[in-house]
Parts: structure tokens; sequence; C-alpha cells
């Protein structure tokens, strides 16, 4: 498959978010948990997203994955415990989209590594973005963004 791969410079994005680490095998139940929380504790200011809910991935230990969980805002708010504020930094970016399962997202990175690779871009922290959910759409139609920033 052939991905289109977008070079952008983007502004800095407000967020709120959750750190964690957990086992690879473990991350969609996170995802689900974290963004539940979040959402709960976004009501509760009145609050609500401005974009898809979001993982940002930095190290790859399928044991001790560290990934941030949150959502875009159209401002900063204050965080509570362990729900912080936070941005995606304004920057350059590449990305891509890709449509399926999680499992078989490989070559999409694949395809973006090569990008990068190929135009002299150094990869910085990875983000994903989910454009919808399983409970909505069948795995095959899953679309997730796929955001690096580098430089």
């Amino acid at each position: 498959m052939k991905y289109e791969i977008l070079t952008n410079e983007t502004k800095a994005q407000p967020t709120v978010s959750i750190r964690i680490i957990t086992p690879l095998n473990n991350l969609l139940a996170e995802i689900e948990k974290t963004c539940t929380l979040i959402k709960s504790y976004l009501a509760k200011l009145g609050e609500k997203p401005n974009g898809p809910n979001f993982a940002a991935y930095y190290n790859w230990d399928k044991e001790k994955l560290d990934v941030e969980i949150g959502f875009t805002l159209s401002k900063n708010i204050t965080g509570l415990g362990s729900i912080t504020s936070s941005i995606i930094p304004a920057g350059k970016k590449v990305s891509t989209f890709y449509t399926g399962p999680y499992k078989k997202i490989a070559p999409a990175y694949k395809a973006l590594k090569e990008y990068m690779d190929e135009n002299g871009f150094k990869p910085e922290v990875n983000y994903e973005f989910y454009h919808n959910s399983i409970k909505d759409v069948p795995e095959s139609a899953l679309l997730t963004e796929i955001v690096y920033l580098v430089e």
C-alpha cells in the first residue's frame, strides 16, 4: 500500500493528558480507561476536546511502554492529580493516515521512516491520533493519523 506522507509546520496545541508506563499488550485498555477519566474531568470543567484522542509514544519498550494519552484542547486548562495540562509543541511534523487494524499498522510506520530517512528528518516524539473507535466502526475501518515531530 502507498501512503501519502505530509510535511507541515504547526502551532503549539494545548492538551490534557495522563502519562503512564504500561505493557504494550495492555495499551488499548489503558487508552480506554484514561480517555474516560479525562472526559469526565473535562465535563466537570464544562470543557470538551477539540479533536480525537491521542497517544504520544516516548519509547517502544513492549514491557514498559512510556505513553501519554489525552486530547487536544482549544485552550490551556489546569490539571488535577495525574491529569496534566500539556502541549504538543509547535514545529515541523511528518504524518500519514492508516486505515485498518492497529496490529497491522507497521507498514505505515515503515513508509514514514523511509520518508524521514530520505529527506534528512530526525524523528522525535511520535503521536497517534485515533479518529474513530472499535466501538463505532469495524476494525478494518479504524482511522489512525501517525505524526512525528521532526528536526
